[in-house]
């Protein structure tokens, strides 16, 4: 099976992608459309308060689905900026719209120094085969 990893994110191992606009040092962040299949329909998501400091590859959060209950990490440290309050209502978001309706938070004040540690997608293509 094929996964949709677009070009403009970058990926942590995990499964976690940011979209990053190094411009203002901010980056919204989400989980793949890989893990999202893998983990399957899901139920709930907690994410942190906005104006917490998150560090690069460090657990923030949890996502549960009917098969399984998986921390999330972080892809870039920086401070939260915005939580996508739609998915306490509505959890399926990410099932659905992984990289759009799905996002999950935002960062700004990022490290810029973390991005080159990302996987680009075509590696993380690569990583899920």
């Amino acid at each position: 099976m094929s996964f949709d990893t677009p070009d403009d994110l970058r990926y942590l191992e995990t499964h976690e992608w940011a979209r990053i606009d190094t411009d203002d040092e901010t980056a919204r962040i989400g989980i793949s459309e890989f893990a999202q299949d893998e983990l399957g329909d899901i139920v709930f998501v907690e994410v942190p308060d906005t104006g917490e400091t998150l560090t690069q590859q460090k657990e923030f959060g949890v996502v549960e689905s009917i098969k399984a209950v998986s921390d999330l990490y972080a892809p870039l440290s920086g401070t939260v900026s915005a939580v996508n309050e739609e998915l306490f209502d509505a959890p399926e978001l990410v099932n659905d719209d992984p990289y759009g309706d799905g996002w999950m938070l935002e960062l700004e004040d990022i490290d810029t120094d973390n991005i080159e540690t990302l996987l680009t997608a075509k590696e993380y293509e690569e990583q899920i085969e």
